[in-house]
């Protein structure tokens, strides 16, 4: 596993009539992805954006398109999504029905695959899929809405996950969304975590890429050596 922190910026907390703009901002910050959530008013009591705005992105990012689906039935819509132009999808093993048959065909369309956990699911349930991912991702506060605080069980879990995927030889990075800011990313990345998403503490600050900059080096000067 990589020792490089990477930074995932959420294009949630950016000005959406501005949008190409904020990814021109955090692409030249040095942003790693663009972390685009996809929120369905089902799955999680809040709705966002769907394929068009992530069709419209693929045509000004040059960033990797990291689509979280917070959906029901991620089954019967993930094609969506990958048509769209997602380059990551990671879906919610809470809402999968047939999860690996999700993950095959996400990589079947040529997309890196990863699958999230709210903060009340166990690591343990990721056992028989970990060999198959790209991704997981630990959600740090429960899915629906950026600006809540970081729930502290979450680097627990990272160290858990980053345990089980030593053990069976997966190269899949950990993930880590919500409440990350330059307090929160230190706690997580010592524990296993190499890509960060940060909304609010990003976008909500005078200067974006100062901030996301600034939770990346929090971040990496947490990242155990040797």
């Amino acid at each position: 596993m990589s020792d490089r922190i990477l930074m995932a910026p959420s294009l949630l907390s950016a000005d959406f009539t501005r949008l190409a703009e904020a990814v021109s901002l955090v692409e030249g910050a040095g942003a790693d992805f663009l972390h685009v959530d996809v929120m369905d008013g089902h799955f999680v009591p809040n709705l966002t954006i769907g394929p068009p705005i992530i069709r419209a992105l693929k045509r000004v990012a040059t960033r990797p398109l990291d689509v979280h689906l917070m959906i029901d039935d991620a089954d019967a819509t993930v094609d969506w999504y990958l048509d769209a132009g997602a380059d990551w999808v990671t879906v919610h093993v809470e809402a999968c029905d047939h999860l690996h048959r999700v993950v095959q065909r996400i990589h079947a369309a040529g997309a890196k695959a990863g699958v999230a956990l709210n903060p009340a699911t166990p690591a343990s349930i990721l056992e028989e899929i970990l060999p198959e991912l790209d991704l997981v991702l630990v959600m740090s506060v429960n899915p629906g809405f950026g600006g809540q605080a970081y729930i502290p069980s979450a680097a627990p879990k990272v160290a858990a996950i980053a345990a089980m995927i030593a053990a069976c030889g997966s190269r899949a990075l950990i993930e880590v969304d919500g409440g990350i800011d330059e307090t929160t990313a230190p706690l997580v990345t010592a524990a296993g975590a190499r890509v960060l998403v940060a909304g609010n503490a990003v976008f909500g600050r005078p200067d974006p890429g100062a901030a996301l900059n600034a939770i990346r080096d929090a971040g990496q000067a947490a990242v155990p050596r040797g």
